[in-house]
């Protein structure tokens, strides 16, 4: 389920000196970097694929275990369904992989994965590894899941099974053996894993009720599964329920524990499964095949200069995490229309239509220079913001029209959660699974799909209404421009400043 802020949040490792924690946001294919509060500091990890680069533009493919080298201020981690190994420069902030060493995802996209990636096609992390494939050996990684470091600068992968432990030469990148069932696992690196496991010793019991059904895999110890998911920081215990879709925090000194929640969401922008590139646009119908929409309006305006300011109204039942932030706003005007929002000026060009014109504008300009241009604008409020007032986010923008045919598309994504009402009753979980399901589920969702989600949220220990969930927004604005008014001259064109509120109900 995509439009949870985390799902399936299940390896955590730690950096004490710096007071970071790094959380594999497995199905959002990232890795979550947070202090030990819960604010988010940085994110490694844009969209599912297999590719190098900054944190911004890295592809990961369910990333799982890790582990923080602090003398080189690096992240080791398993990118489990691309069968690597990759390295993350928290310094640098970029990312690179140490196993396959292959040239494939180095220094670019090879030119058809980048043909298909303009085109909306996603270059999936398959086909990279396939690429790739060339360079495996008998010795290749399989769907490692975790990730443990020796004295000697070995790193110890571990499928999730425990059932293969492949080791690796850190410096190299190079798997030096391979071994195969839990026995020979226990006999190279069963003190780490029980140095790990032994975190939870004084932890009740039933706080892991959830995941005793694959408990025993090694060995018959207790909570095996939970290896990648345990690390501590400043005398706390950082515990990852990907069934509850949680993560426990314990105080290593008075034993209680309190749900972990992520602040600072905005730093996270838009999810890369919300917008559509551009590439992808096509005319079919009326150019929104598949594509749900909050809001359509249509509009009959004068050319020139637009204000749009959206006021979104939000349900009663739901509450705002976090104001929105700018980062989590995206605009875009086709057609006749151009989006100036942000810029710190607003060339005349913009205004102008045709080259005809603009001719006889720099010819007026030889003939007479201006010291100053004629046009003023006020530019204080430029900036596509957003607010939050009486239960309402706004939105602001600006674009400029010329004649003709033009959309403004805005796209943003809210976090939220159910809102606790004062002096009422708890209601039931049942209800609560149910409204959030109605919020996150698309009309097209079947009774089967339904019924497996809500049995999902039903897992969860915890109470439904602390569960942030991601609400997209979808607005679209279409503006019909007529023809500029025109001065006495008959030749120059007058221009028109126009403010336009649109309100927008969210169900």
């Amino acid at each position: 389920m995509q439009l949870l802020s985390s799902y399936f949040t299940g390896c955590v490792s730690a950096d004490e000196s710096r007071n970071r924690l790094f959380f594999s946001d497995c199905n959002h294919h990232r890795i979550l970097v947070s202090d030990g509060n819960g604010e988010i500091l940085d994110c490694i990890g844009s969209s599912p694929g297999f590719e190098d680069g900054d944190f911004e533009s890295a592809k990961l493919r369910r990333p799982a275990g890790s582990y923080y080298h602090p003398t080189v201020d690096c992240l080791y981690f398993v990118d489990s369904e691309n069968h690597a190994i990759r390295k993350a420069d928290m310094g640098a902030r970029t990312v690179d992989t140490l196993y396959p060493t292959s040239t494939s995802n180095k220094g670019g996209i090879h030119i058809w994965n980048w043909i298909m990636t303009k085109l909306g096609v996603e270059s999936s992390g398959k086909t990279n590894v396939e690429k790739t494939s060339e360079v495996f050996d008998s010795k290749s990684l399989y769907f490692p899941w975790h990730l443990l470091k020796s004295v000697d600068d070995t790193l110890y992968i571990i499928d999730r099974r425990f059932e293969t432990l492949w080791v690796m030469d850190i410096s190299s990148g190079k798997i030096d053996e391979v071994l195969e069932g839990s026995p020979r696992i226990l006999e190279i690196c069963g003190q780490p894993i029980m140095k790990r496991l032994s975190i939870i010793d004084g932890i009740p019991s039933h706080l892991f009720q959830q995941e005793t059904k694959y408990g025993f895999l090694l060995g018959g110890l207790p909570h095996s599964d939970l290896l990648s998911s345990l690390a501590t920081l400043h005398n706390h215990i950082f515990i990852c329920d990907p069934v509850g879709q949680r993560i426990l925090k314990v105080s290593g000194e008075s034993g209680i524990c309190s749900n972990f929640g992520f602040s600072n969401l905005g730093i996270l922008g838009l999810p890369y499964w919300l917008n559509f590139p551009l590439e992808t646009c096509y005319a079919v119908g009326n150019g929104l095949s598949g594509t749900p929409i909050d809001h359509l309006e249509y509009l009959d305006l004068l050319p020139g200069r637009i204000d749009i300011h959206l006021n979104v109204d939000i349900p009663m039942d739901i509450e705002l995490v976090e104001p929105l932030q700018e980062s989590c706003i995206w605009c875009q005007a086709r057609g006749a229309a151009t989006e100036i929002s942000g810029m710190d000026e607003v060339p005349g060009s913009l205004y102008k239509v045709g080259v005809a014109q603009q001719w006889y504008d720099e010819l007026d300009y030889l003939a007479a220079p201006q010291p100053e241009s004629e046009i003023n604008v006020q530019d204080d409020n430029l900036d596509k913001n957003s607010m939050v007032e009486d239960e309402k986010v706004r939105i602001s923008c600006a674009v400029c029209t010329s004649p003709g045919t033009g959309e403004v598309i805005i796209y943003a994504v809210l976090y939220c959660k159910l809102r606790r009402t004062p002096n009422s009753n708890e209601g039931n979980r049942e209800e609560h699974a149910a409204r959030i399901l109605d919020i996150l589920t698309s009309k097209k969702s079947g009774k089967i799909e339904r019924d497996l989600w809500n049995a999902f949220l039903l897992q969860s220990k915890g109470d439904l209404r602390d569960l942030i969930f991601m609400l997209p927004l979808h607005v679209r604005i279409r503006l019909n421009s007529l023809d500029h008014p025109t001065a006495k001259n008959g030749r120059d064109i007058i221009l028109t400043d126009t403010s336009v509120k649109v309100d927008v109900l969210l169900n």
